[in-house]
C-alpha cells in the first residue's frame, strides 16, 4: 500500500508543494509545529532514511539545504531546525522547521493555519527556492 507521501507524489491528494525535481518534494506539514514546517520527501517509497544509498542520501540533503535557505528567507526566525524521526509514516522525510523557541522542535507543540495561509506561504517560499 502506498504511504501518504507517495499519494501526494503522485497528486492522489492535495498539498502545499514548496519544491520538487525528478528525485524529490517539498511540501507543507499539514500539522505543523510551526508557520513554514516542511517536509522534503524522496519520490522514490523508502521507509528508513538510512536504507537510502549514500549518494541518495546526500542529493536528499543538498535538496533539503536549498529548501532550508528558501524558508530562512520566507519565514522569520532564528534558524531552521531538522530532523528526521520517521516514525509516523514509513516513507523517509525531512522535516524542516524554522524555529524561534525549542519548543517548536518537540513536535508536541502546533500552529493552525486556514487553507489560504498555507497556499499564500507554499507560493512564498517557492518564490525564493
Amino acid at each position: 500500500m502506498s504511504s501518504i507521501f507517495t499519494k501526494i507524489i503522485n497528486r492522489e491528494i492535495p498539498a502545499h508543494i514548496v519544491a520538487e525535481n525528478d528525485k524529490f518534494i517539498a511540501f507543507l506539514d499539514v500539522n505543523p509545529n510551526a508557520k513554514g514546517h516542511t517536509l522534503c520527501v524522496p519520490k522514490q517509497e523508502i521507509n528508513k532514511i538510512f536504507d537510502m544509498g549514500k549518494e541518495h542520501y546526500l542529493e536528499l540533503m543538498a535538496f533539503a539545504h536549498d529548501v532550508a535557505q528558501a524558508l530562512e528567507k520566507t519565514v522569520p526566525c532564528k534558524r531552521i531546525g531538522m530532523a528526521v524521526v520517521g516514525l509516523e509514516v514509513p516513507h523517509v522525510h525531512v522535516h524542516l522547521i524554522p524555529l524561534n523557541e525549542m519548543k517548536e522542535m518537540t513536535f508536541q507543540h502546533k500552529v493552525s493555519l486556514t487553507q489560504e495561509e498555507f497556499k499564500v506561504l507554499a507560493e512564498a517560499i517557492a518564490s525564493n527556492v
